[in-house]
């Protein structure tokens, strides 16, 4: 199945060729990781540039964009693009809308699924968890907070999170660290150590939109364009989605 995608995204992706071949470097963020290694290698097999992906979460990424890291193409969560545009890092007439995420809940590959189907639920499920975890960076630590407080339970909450860097949430599910993990649904599938329980119920959920655009500084410019207009097409749009994003 991959190889089909692969084939014809390189079929696809060949609009994007026509100019001369360059060496891109694409930061992405960790939730788009498993999606952006699929992507890439067809985008170079349709327009000859070679691409190198660096993954992080975004505010890693966003965080080394200020410090004066060089890069070619950013594709970050709208926010922090729109951020980074602001303070000139970014070309924002180039940038394009990708895909949106929802938070999931992710638990050890062995553990029974717990009850998240509805807000009722999940208050109860949360309160019963011996232990949760999130990253300090990104999006989903505010989400999660938010919906604490939205049910008045922060107090209890917090005594039994175990914030984490440098590993995903469910990597840390999976070492023991926790309980239960909350991050990006796309980064839960990419984790084989654990699995996905679920989206956050309807009435949480909280959706972050992924956005693409070349830096203000690319080495080369019509090459970094043609990576973000390649996201947009139809059969990355078909990678995106296999790998739990939501194409825009």
């Amino acid at each position: 199945m991959t190889h089909r995608i692969l084939a014809a995204s390189a079929l696809l992706l060949a609009a994007c060729g026509g100019v001369q071949a360059a060496d891109i470097t694409v930061f992405g963020t960790v939730a788009a990781k498993s999606a952006l290694e699929q992507i890439a290698p067809a985008f170079e097999a349709a327009s000859g540039h070679k691409v190198t992906l660096h993954i992080a979460t975004t505010g890693e990424l966003k965080s080394d964009i200020e410090k004066g890291a060089r890069f070619d193409v950013a594709f970050l969560t709208a926010a922090a693009l729109d951020d980074l545009a602001k303070q000139g890092k970014l070309d924002a007439a180039g940038k394009v809308a990708v895909a949106r995420s929802g938070v999931g809940v992710t638990v050890a590959r062995t553990a029974p699924k717990p009850a998240i189907g509805n807000a009722d639920d999940f208050k109860r499920t949360l309160l019963a968890a011996k232990s949760i975890t999130y990253s300090a960076q990104g999006a989903t630590g505010p989400t999660m907070k938010k919906i604490f407080e939205q049910f008045g339970i922060t107090e209890a909450m917090g005594a039994k999170t175990v914030i984490i860097s440098k590993i995903t949430a469910p990597q840390a599910v999976a070492a023991g660290q926790a309980e239960m993990g909350f991050t990006q649904i796309s980064e839960i599938l990419d984790s084989p150590e654990a699995q996905l329980a679920g989206p956050l119920p309807a009435e949480v959920q909280v959706y972050s939109t992924f956005s693409a655009a070349p830096s203000a500084t690319a080495g080369d410019r019509a090459a970094a364009q043609a990576f973000v207009n390649a996201l947009a097409q139809p059969a990355a749009k078909a990678i995106l989605k296999a790998r739990g994003l939501e194409p825009m």
